[in-house]
C-alpha cells in the first residue's frame, strides 16, 4: 500500500489445494510476524474465496477474511455469505493480500478481468456505508461487488468488520468479528470493488466428479428439514434460535444475567417473520446468488421504508435481550447502525450490555442504546471506548462480569445452559466463537446424534470433531449451515467432498477431513502460541465458573482438564 503497487503472483504449488480458511491462515501464518502490534506496519489482510465458490455449487458464495486481530492478538479468520466472493472466484483470484500501509490517505482498489488500480477513496471517508455503497454502484455499475470499511475501522476500533455488500447492494454481509476492518482501514484501504464482467470463471478440473457431487449435495440440503424448503431456516431465518435457545434456558438476558426471558419471544424469528410479510420486507431471501437454503432477508421499517438487510439470531440477541431490549424496531436501528458504522453486532451488543452494567446506561434503554452509537459516529471519547469492544468497555466502566474469551465477546448461547459450546468458546484459536464447532447442533437441535446440553461427559470430543469439520468447511467456501445436512445424510457428505475434488482435480474421502481440519487449527495455534497465548487463555471468563445462571442454576463446570485434552496431541 505505501508504494501504491499491485502484483500477481501463480499460486506457489504448496497453497494449490487451499482455499477460503485453510488459505488465508496459511498465509498469514507464513507471512505476518505472531509478534508484530496488529494495526502496525506488518500486519497483513488476507482475503480468499473458498475452493468451490464461483462455481455452481449449492450455498457456496462464502469469502474469508485473515490477519493478525487487534481484539484478540491472535490469528484471526471471519467469512461471509455475498457475491463479492463469487466475483473473485471467477476471476481467478485464489488470494488477496494487503501489505504495507498507505501514506496517500485512503484508497479504493478496482479488480477486473482488465487488470486492477487503485485511486484515491479520501471522499468516502467519515461517512455511513449505506450512503457509500450507493455512491460506489453509482459510479461502477450495479453488477459489481463491494467490499469495504466504515467509520469504526477508521477509527482502528478492535469492534469493527469488513463489510460486503447483499444482492441489494448494501453493507449487510459482514466478516464481522475480531477487529479485521481495523486491519484493513490501517493499510489504508478503504473499499475494493470488484467486476466479474468477462471474467474465465473456476477452472473445473474433472466436471463428471463436480456435477454428481453437486447434485448429492443440493439434494440432502432440500431433504434435510433445516435446511429444506419450507424448513426452519428457510421459513424464519436465523432467527427462529431465539425460542429454542431460550426455551432451553440458554438465551443470555441483560449481559449474560440470566438464560431466558419470557419476553424473547417478542424478537423470534416467527415475530419478525411475520413483521416483515406486513410490512413490506423480504423473506425468505439469499445472501448470494446459489443458495437453495436462502435465510436471509431484508427488514425493513413499516412500509418498505429504509431497509436494514438481514437481522440475525446473534444481532437480534445481542443489541436486544442482551441489553434488555425486546422490540425488533429498535433492534432493527441498532442493527442498522452497526453495518453504517462497520461494527460487527454481536460485539457492539456485548459492548453495550457491559456499559449498562457499569451504569451508562439502563438495560432495556434502546434509545440511550442507539445514543451510544452516535458517540462511536462522533468520534467522542466515550465512542472511542465503545468502539474498541467489551473487554476494554468492560475495564473502563469497572465491570466484572464481562463475557470474553482472548478478548473477544460471547455469542448467543450461555455456555452454563449449554456446555459442548463452552469448550468451542474456550478452546477456539479464534476467542469465543460460535461459529468454530458448532456443539448447538448436537446438543440442541439434535443433529449429527444428540447430547444433554447440561452434561459435561463427551464435551471435548464432541468440540474437537466440529472444530475440525468447520475448518474444511469455512475453507471449501461452503455456508456452515450445509453442516446441518451434511452431518445427518452421508451422501451430502460425499457430494461436498466430491465438488472439491472436482475442482482441485484431487481424490481426497470424507476420511480425510478430520486431518485436513487438524492441520488448519495447528497452523492457528502455533501462531497463536508464538504471539504469546497459552493453555491459560483457552478459559472462559470467572464468572461463569461461578455464577449460577437461571433457570438451571448452573455454573460452567467443565475441568481445565478436560478442556485441555481438546487439542491434546
Amino acid at each position: 500500500m505505501e508504494e501504491r503497487e499491485i502484483k500477481s503472483e501463480d499460486v506457489p504449488e504448496d497453497l494449490e489445494t487451499l482455499g477460503g480458511r485453510g488459505l488465508t491462515s496459511t498465509i498469514v501464518s507464513d507471512e505476518v510476524p505472531p509478534g508484530c502490534h496488529p494495526l502496525g506496519p506488518h500486519n497483513k489482510l488476507v482475503i480468499a474465496p473458498g475452493i468451490v465458490t464461483g462455481t455452481d455449487a449449492p450455498t457456496s458464495g462464502r469469502v474469508s477474511v485473515g490477519g493478525k486481530s487487534p481484539l484478540t492478538g491472535g490469528i484471526k479468520e471471519a467469512n461471509a455469505g455475498t457475491s463479492f466472493a463469487q466475483i473473485l472466484g471467477k476471476l481467478g483470484i485464489k488470494a488477496l493480500v494487503v501489505e504495507g500501509q498507505s501514506e496517500n490517505g485512503y484508497q479504493l482498489l478496482r479488480m477486473g478481468n482488465d487488470g486492477a488500480d487503485l485511486m484515491d477513496a479520501d471522499d468516502w471517508s467519515g461517512i455511513g456505508l449505506y450512503e457509500a455503497y450507493d455512491e460506489l454502484y453509482d459510479k461502477f455499475g450495479e453488477d459489481v461487488g463491494v467490499c469495504g470499511v466504515g467509520i469504526a475501522g477508521e477509527m482502528n476500533g478492535a469492534n469493527s468488520g469488513v463489510a460486503f455488500n447483499d444482492v441489494e447492494g448494501m453493507p449487510s454481509r459482514y466478516a464481522g468479528r475480531e477487529g479485521l476492518g481495523a486491519v484493513m482501514a490501517s493499510r489504508g484501504l478503504k473499499f475494493i470493488v470488484a467486476d466479474s464482467e468477462g471474467a474465465p470463471g473456476v477452472e473445473i478440473r474433472d466436471e463428471e466428479t463436480f456435477r454428481k457431487g453437486r447434485k448429492k449435495l443440493a439434494d440432502a440440503l432440500r431433504e434435510h428439514d433445516v435446511t429444506k424448503p419450507g424448513g426452519a431456516l428457510n421459513s424464519y431465518g436465523t432467527d427462529v434460535l431465539i425460542n429454542i435457545i431460550n426455551e432451553v434456558g440458554g438465551l443470555p438476558q441483560r449481559n449474560f444475567s440470566g438464560g431466558q426471558d419470557e419476553r424473547s419471544s417478542n424478537v423470534s424469528g416467527e415475530e419478525k417473520a411475520e413483521q416483515i410479510k406486513n410490512r413490506g420486507g423480504e423473506r425468505p431471501h439469499h445472501c448470494s446468488p446459489g443458495c437453495v437454503i436462502r435465510c436471509s432477508e431484508v427488514w425493513t421499517k413499516q412500509e418498505g421504508k429504509d431497509p436494514v438487510g438481514v437481522l440475525e439470531y446473534e444481532s437480534v440477541w445481542a443489541l436486544g435481550p442482551n441489553c434488555g431490549i425486546y422490540d425488533l424496531d429498535t433492534i432493527g436501528e441498532l442493527n442498522r447502525a452497526c453495518n453504517d458504522l462497520g461494527l460487527d453486532t454481536i460485539e457492539a451488543g456485548n459492548t453495550i450490555a457491559v456499559a449498562m452494567e457499569g451504569r451508562v446506561a439502563e438495560f432495556g434503554d434502546g434509545d440511550k442504546a442507539l445514543d451510544l452509537m452516535e458517540e462511536i459516529r462522533e468520534g467522542t471519547p466515550l465512542g472511542r471506548i465503545l468502539v474498541n469492544g467489551t473487554e476494554f468497555a468492560g475495564k473502563a466502566f469497572g465491570v466484572t462480569r464481562v463475557p470474553t474469551v482472548k478478548g473477544q465477546a460471547l455469542p448467543a448461547y450461555d455456555p452454563r445452559a449449554i456446555k459442548g459450546i463452552g469448550v468451542t468458546y474456550a478452546t477456539t484459536p479464534m476467542g469465543a466463537d460460535h461459529t468454530a464447532g458448532y456443539a448447538i447442533a448436537t446438543e440442541v437441535m439434535g443433529v449429527g446424534g444428540e447430547a444433554d446440553p447440561l452434561k459435561t461427559k463427551g464435551k471435548a470430543e464432541l468440540s474437537r470433531n466440529l472444530q475440525q469439520s468447520t475448518a474444511v468447511i469455512d475453507s471449501t467456501g461452503y455456508c456452515l449451515f450445509t453442516a446441518f445436512a451434511v452431518l445427518d445424510i452421508p451422501e451430502g457428505l460425499e457430494g461436498m467432498v466430491d465438488t472439491v475434488n472436482g475442482v482441485l482435480g484431487t481424490d481426497l474421502t470424507t476420511d480425510d477431513i478430520p486431518e485436513i481440519g487438524q492441520q488448519i487449527l495447528d497452523t492457528e495455534r502455533e501462531f497463536n502460541r508464538a504471539a504469546g497465548l497459552t493453555k491459560e487463555d483457552d478459559r472462559l471468563p470467572e464468572f461463569m465458573r461461578e455464577e449460577e445462571l437461571p433457570p438451571h442454576n448452573e455454573v460452567f463446570d467443565i475441568p481445565t482438564e478436560e478442556l485441555d485434552k481438546v487439542f491434546e496431541s
